[in-house]
């Protein structure tokens, strides 16, 4: 099928031998870029509007995130169920390009004994050893502790509100952490 593309860590945006690889931020979709909340008593950050995709919730992506993203000294990965389906429903609706997507083939089944969110171990797995940001409504304390053992670069895991989704705020505090690196 066009568009499907299977990335692994280090196919995407090659970095020249001897430079400084840039940082990942891994992008989780529903809850993150897309609010799930959104009911009469909660405020988006920018009202829904209608896609004519069929899918109601893509009215809810806020069109300024995708520069926001870009402004990011960084690259960005899609960290989400949508894999290359993101590229397609996602990215043209914010104005980004086609990015690379972890493919969750490989993510165990079911972590819920350790506690670990499923996608945690995939993601460190795919940052290879370079900082990282992921953005998700789902992290946990669990997450940060495992991530903070097991990664030996940095890492900043942005828990942000399922019903809000990323905001201002998130985006200055993952601006202010890539300018500490």
């Amino acid at each position: 099928m066009s568009g499907r593309r299977r990335s692994a860590p280090g196919d995407y945006g090659a970095v020249m031998a001897g430079s400084k690889q840039l940082p990942v931020i891994f992008l989780d979709v529903d809850g993150t870029l897309i609010p799930v909340g959104a009911g009469p008593l909660e405020r988006l950050e920018v009202p829904p509007r209608s896609t004519g995709s069929g899918n109601p919730l893509l009215g809810r992506l806020n069109p300024r995130h995708g520069s926001r993203l870009m402004a990011l000294r960084c690259e960005l990965v899609w960290a989400t169920t949508w894999l290359a389906d993101a590229n397609e429903e996602i990215a043209p609706r914010l104005g980004l390009p086609p990015l690379p997507f972890v493919d969750w083939a490989d993510a165990p089944a079911d972590e819920s004994i350790d506690r670990l969110h499923w996608k945690t171990r995939t993601l460190v797995a795919w940052a290879a050893g370079r900082p990282f940001i992921w953005v998700d409504d789902e992290i946990t304390a669990f997450d940060r502790v495992w991530v903070a053992t097991h990664h030996a670069a940095e890492a900043l895991l942005q828990r942000v509100s399922p019903l809000r989704g990323v905001t201002d705020a998130d985006f200055d505090e993952m601006s202010d952490w890539l300018a500490r690196l």
